[in-house]
């Protein structure tokens, strides 16, 4: 909307803008409410309840909206109970911020910055208003009943509040139950009771929890007698502290009718407190990993960490690329900055690609610094999650380590932020807003007035043509602290199968495991998951697809399972071909189910562990597998890039990349950088101790400039060529990307719908005169998903944002910045 102001409406009124959260095109942008006299005081990240359409709707304040003349705003209905701002002013302004950028709806961004479930529940609370002291002492001497020459309707409604408050669902209340709404407002109106409309979070409330503590005897009361299981839990009260013991702990150990006879006898207390859930609290806190506390840092440590320091002590943006060899100390550097930043009573955000991975440093600031961790990422409960967000909403976190969800996290201030491996594509999101956290962090650090730290031993091209340019500033460390560089080894599986090696362990990796020393450690790389990557049958050649994508299913042996690893559908496996009927099966390709098979039946003597997404899926799991390498019980580690990130192990002396070409042809301009980033993340596990490590690459493409590269340490001539592609193609950071994808069940109509798109586009960059490239429509690389058929528009050049204007909304979506083009 456009009017005479924004902020007021032509008689003074205030106007606030307001994301509704509507599903459809009707939440895809905001609306412009007026601000009734009682609420006044509404606040940005407010919740409140708006008429919108022929219905009563949550939206979320945004900020000052726009009237426009000669039409009359609707009122704003109500405020809805939430302490306060859902979010504080800081998290309001990035959510702008990421709407914009991404062409995301606002009630969208929003609700991906709060705990699941919390807009999903909202209730109407009412509450029996008290009397003053005089009249309830008149109506008690009296023996006035409160509900006395109300209507029997009425009496009633206050007769059932007399025990407390009671909720009324929200649609029962505005729709169902319109008549009872209206006696509940008449009520409130007469002085009888209370309304609020609260929000009560689904799933992810808060937890109450009963605690039990000693009671203060009172003075001349004698001990009464008690049985021994009385006796057993007041003795163990006595060595607790007063914050007391969980009610259903003692109940457990002592009986519940010990726990109630000693209530009622009053020598004990219970009081019901919230107990929150604290992914860390059953952790203990150590070091592992991350230098000893107070070690010296070496100079091009030192210098990066005052860089940082100052900026910070200046409380201006700076964004700092710590761009160093594997194994360089980037860690260290993190935690000295952490430390001087809570040292300044400033919170740290710290961004990682993987939970997991980051441990070791959560550990080192718990146990080193004392520091109030918090944790978000996407393998915490609902609960979990819910109390670590509404934890940093209060301020009762010194730093939050997370995913790229953490940069979403509720902080009201910010000192420090850091994004380790900042080239890793698990910063970038697959579903709206598909923001890029390590650019969404960049941009909370300007708004917070913050340092931002991107740390990366191999950084995007993006990020390196930036720092090239001054954009960023760069500081290097180029030597490892500890161990030197490994040997690196090309494996020609050309040669293996010439040689008759049919295996997926090349020669020379089998025998390097099988002289692995004792106390030593391996690591096996391979991206795919599962145990088959294709499974065909002999006679008719029948490859096993996914009905909804058309791609081909993965043979998982654990379960015994093919899956498709893009929509996720399972099936179990056939015993004979679905099209011709016979029993001749073959399994070809393989991932890391089949790597972890094949080691442990030609190296009994070694112990295996696998990670991958499959094994991360499990709560607790990655962790688990973690600790057990890190702790020395597992001697050979198979995984996908996951092993590649943040492990820091002296024992490690090889890695082995089992196949370096399973991206390196896909379609796709970031083909190689993805690969170079793999190969070179992954050989640098190897050798950080006193023993010489050694990586094995193993290839049938050993030319390729991305495995020469990382094979011969030419960083700097791979970047060049990678930067001069972008600029030819205009691609970042030389111009930015923008794809749109559409899906609809017929083919036909999808591709009909991308062309028509794509020439109004190129239309509208000709007669602008914008230097903006459309290309497609083009199928998507998984052409069918989800029984939808999926084209393509890419925009490419100076401004696509521009040139696109609005959204084209349903079947399109949009990526701004996307990560692949596939």
């Amino acid at each position: 909307m456009t009017g005479d102001r924004a902020g007021a409406d032509p008689g003074g009124t205030r106007v606030v803008a307001v994301a509704v959260d509507a599903a459809g095109a009707a939440g895809q942008r905001p609306f412009s409410y007026r601000v009734p006299e009682p609420l006044a005081d509404l606040a940005p990240g407010e919740a409140v309840l708006v008429e919108f359409g022929r219905r009563q709707a949550l939206g979320i304040v945004l900020g000052p909206g726009e009237a426009t003349s000669g039409l009359e705003l609707k009122p704003i209905a109500d405020r809805v109970r939430a302490d306060g701002p859902l979010l504080p002013e800081l998290a309001m302004r990035l959510a702008a911020w990421i709407s914009e950028h991404y062409l995301a709806p606002p009630a969208i961004t929003i609700r991906a910055m709060l705990p699941p479930g919390l807009l999903e529940r909202l209730e109407l609370v009412a509450e029996l208003r008290p009397a003053p002291d005089g009249e309830a002492e008149r109506s008690r001497s009296a023996d006035v009943e409160p509900a006395t020459g109300l209507a029997p309707e009425d009496r009633i409604i206050v007769e059932s509040l007399a025990s407390g408050p009671r909720q009324v669902r929200l649609l029962d209340a505005a729709e169902g139950r319109p008549a009872l709404l209206r006696r509940l407002r008449a009520l409130e109106g007469a002085g009888l009771l209370t309304l609020d409309w609260t929000l009560l979070a689904a799933g992810a409330g808060p937890r109450w929890v009963r605690y039990v503590r000693r009671a203060t005897p009172a003075n001349g009361n004698g001990t009464p007698r008690l049985g021994p299981r009385q006796q057993a839990l007041l003795a163990e009260l006595a060595d607790v502290a007063a914050s007391g013991i969980p009610a259903p702990e003692l109940a457990a150990r002592h009986g519940a009718s010990a726990v109630a006879t000693l209530a009622r006898r009053g020598l004990i207390e219970i009081e019901v407190r919230e107990a929150p859930r604290e992914p860390l609290a059953t952790r203990p806190a150590g070091r592992r990993g991350a230098r000893p506390h107070g070690a010296a840092l070496s100079p091009e440590q030192a210098a990066a960490v005052d860089a940082v320091d100052r900026a910070a002590e200046r409380g201006t943006t700076a964004v700092i690329l710590l761009d160093g060899v594997t194994g360089g100390g980037k860690t260290a550097i993190y935690a000295e900055l952490l430390e001087r930043t809570l040292g300044r009573d400033k919170p740290a955000l710290v961004l990682v690609p993987e939970i997991a991975l980051a441990l070791p440093l959560v550990d080192r600031l718990r146990a080193d610094l004392d520091a109030r961790v918090a944790v978000l990422h996407s393998g915490l409960s609902d609960g979990e999650r819910a109390d670590e967000w509404r934890r940093i909403r209060r301020g009762d976190v010194d730093v939050v380590v997370g995913t790229r969800l953490a940069v979403l996290a509720p902080l009201r201030e910010v000192g420090l932020i850091v994004v380790d491996e900042e080239h890793d594509a698990a910063y970038k999101s697959d579903r709206t807003p598909r923001l890029q956290a390590r650019d969404a962090a960049i941009e909370l650090g300007r708004l917070a007035g913050a340092p931002v730290v991107l740390g990366s031993a191999t950084p995007s091209v993006e990020t390196e043509g930036r720092a090239r340019t001054g954009e960023i500033e760069r500081y290097r460390l180029p030597v490892r602290l500890s161990g030197a560089p490994p040997s690196v080894e090309i494996a020609d599986l050309r040669a293996e199968l010439a040689a008759g090696n049919l295996a997926m362990l090349s020669r020379s990796l089998a025998s390097a495991l099988a002289n692995l020393a004792s106390g030593e450690q391996a690591i096996l790389v391979i991206n795919r998951r599962g145990t088959a990557s294709v499974v065909l049958c002999r006679d008719c050649g029948q490859v096993a697809t996914c009905p909804d994508c058309t791609r081909p299913l993965v043979y998982h042996q654990a379960g015994g399972t093919l899956r498709c690893h893009h929509c996720g559908r399972a099936w179990p496996m056939p015993s004979r071909c679905p099209s011709c009927g016979s029993a001749r099966i073959r399994y070809l390709g393989g991932g890391t189910e089949r790597i972890e098979r094949e080691v442990r039946d030609r190296f009994p003597g070694l112990r295996v562990g696998r990670l991958d997404r499959d094994v991360v899926e499990r709560k607790g799991a990655a962790e688990r597998v973690v600790d057990a390498f890190t702790d020395r019980r597992i001697d050979v580690l198979v995984g996908t890039s996951l092993v590649t990130k943040g492990l820091d192990i002296p024992t490690v002396t090889l890695v082995g990349v089992v196949s370096a070409d399973v991206a390196l042809n896909l379609p796709d301009e970031r083909a190689a950088e993805r690969t170079y980033q793999l190969l070179a993340q992954a050989v640098g596990r190897a050798g950080r101790g006193d023993q010489p490590g050694a990586a094995i690459i193993q290839t049938y493409q050993p030319e390729h400039p991305a495995i020469v590269a990382v094979a011969e340490g030419r960083a700097a001539a791979f970047y060049d060529a990678e930067l001069e592609l972008r600029r030819t193609f205009g691609s970042p950071p030389f111009g930015r990307l923008v794809k749109l994808t559409v899906a609809l069940a017929e083919r036909g109509e999808a591709e009909a719908a991308g062309r028509e798109l794509a020439t109004r586009l190129r239309d509208r960059a000709v007669a602008t005169g914008a230097r903006v490239d459309v290309a497609g429509p083009a199928p998507a690389f998984v052409a069918k998903r989800g029984d939808r058929w999926r084209f393509n528009v890419v925009l490419r050049g100076d401004d696509p944002v521009a040139l696109l204007g609005d959204p084209p909304g349903v079947p399109w979506s949009i990526d701004v910045d996307p990560e692949s083009l596939l």
